[in-house]
């Protein structure tokens, strides 16, 4: 801290005097320091001080930022974000946004619980940018509520693409800083990092 650095910087000027006043006194009288070096001592140390000085303030500052962009994002509590972070469900359809590649020709949504255990897999139109997955079994029946992941599975000419992100949107509950990072805590007590959200929306009106 910039307490703990200028009282350091006055003992070492302090050392820094002693151990001079005993170089001069100590100095061989034939051969006397030039006042040329002593400037020159003088000088280093001075460019010590104002480098820890200047560190100080940059560290200061490095904390108001900080504080800033935390007080800035505490806007968003209330907002809903869209991400890729798994997604509460408590009963109602979820509005899904899927990344799909051009080249695919066929796409499946997989479902996963909080658990990782895939539990469903159904197949979407690959052109769709908003799809509606309606919480419910194969048979129809209500899937409990809870934390679900969603990925897309594409495929062009029956062979597998790479995996895909699906984005969802959810309310924040909470914004919270890590050391240097910003993070949000979402419905459901999901942890997401600020910078990975994509959209921000106010609430629908129920």
């Amino acid at each position: 801290s910039a307490t703990k650095s200028s009282s350091g910087l006055s003992s070492d000027f302090e050392t820094f005097l002693v151990m001079l006043t005993t170089q001069m006194q100590n100095q061989d009288p034939l051969n006397p320091m030039e006042s040329s070096d002593f400037a020159v001592q003088l000088a280093t140390f001075s460019g010590v001080e104002q480098q820890v000085k200047t560190n100080d303030l940059l560290s200061g500052l490095g904390t108001q930022i900080d504080v800033m962009n935390l007080g800035q994002l505490a806007g968003w509590v209330g907002m809903e974000a869209r991400s890729s972070a798994p997604v509460r469900f408590e009963g109602s359809p979820l509005t899904l946004f899927p990344t799909v590649p051009n080249t695919a020709d066929r796409a499946e949504l997989i479902v996963s619980d909080d658990s990782g255990k895939v539990i469903q897999r159904l197949d979407f139109n690959p052109g769709s940018q908003e799809i509606t997955w309606a919480g419910v079994d194969d048979a129809g029946a209500p899937l409990p509520d809870g934390t679900y992941q969603f990925v897309v599975q594409p495929f062009a000419g029956g062979a597998l693409l790479d995996m895909q992100a699906v984005e969802a949107f959810s309310m924040i509950k909470e914004v919270r800083t890590d050391g240097d990072e910003i993070g949000l805590i979402l419905q459901g007590d999901i942890e997401q990092s600020a910078q990975s959200i994509t959209a921000l929306r106010t609430p629908e009106a129920p």
